[in-house]
């Protein structure tokens, strides 16, 4: 299941596009440097306002299964991702929860009999 798990990461999205997100209306975050066991409950969209990340998908330790981003770079990571943030550069962001995501598999009210 998790390599269906997939980051993306948008390099310098445009300016209009942090506009239309609203990115400065989200909560901040950050972190020093450090290695940090994270484990995803929902889909987070975040944007980078400085730092430098490595993300190793639980049970990975290759560089060629981590994720790298940094300052300016807009993240989505997938919900029931587990992964360990390795920081090399002290992180500071602007994040974003999907509340819509656990609410998906929620069952539909029964029809109504009128």
């Amino acid at each position: 299941m998790a390599e269906n798990l997939r980051i993306t990461v948008e390099k310098n999205p445009s300016q209009s596009k942090l506009n239309e997100l609203n990115i400065k209306c989200w909560p901040k975050w950050g972190c020093s440097p450090g290695k940090y066991q994270l484990k995803y409950d929902a889909e987070e969209t975040c944007y980078l306002v400085k730092g430098r990340v490595k993300v190793y998908p639980k049970g990975s330790s290759s560089d060629e299964e981590c994720v790298e981003f940094g300052a300016g770079d807009l993240v989505t990571i997938p919900k029931g991702l587990s992964c360990t943030w390795d920081v090399s550069i002290a992180v500071d962001k602007y994040y974003k929860f999907e509340s819509s995501t656990n609410f998906s598999s929620a069952p539909s009210p029964p029809p109504s009999s009128s």
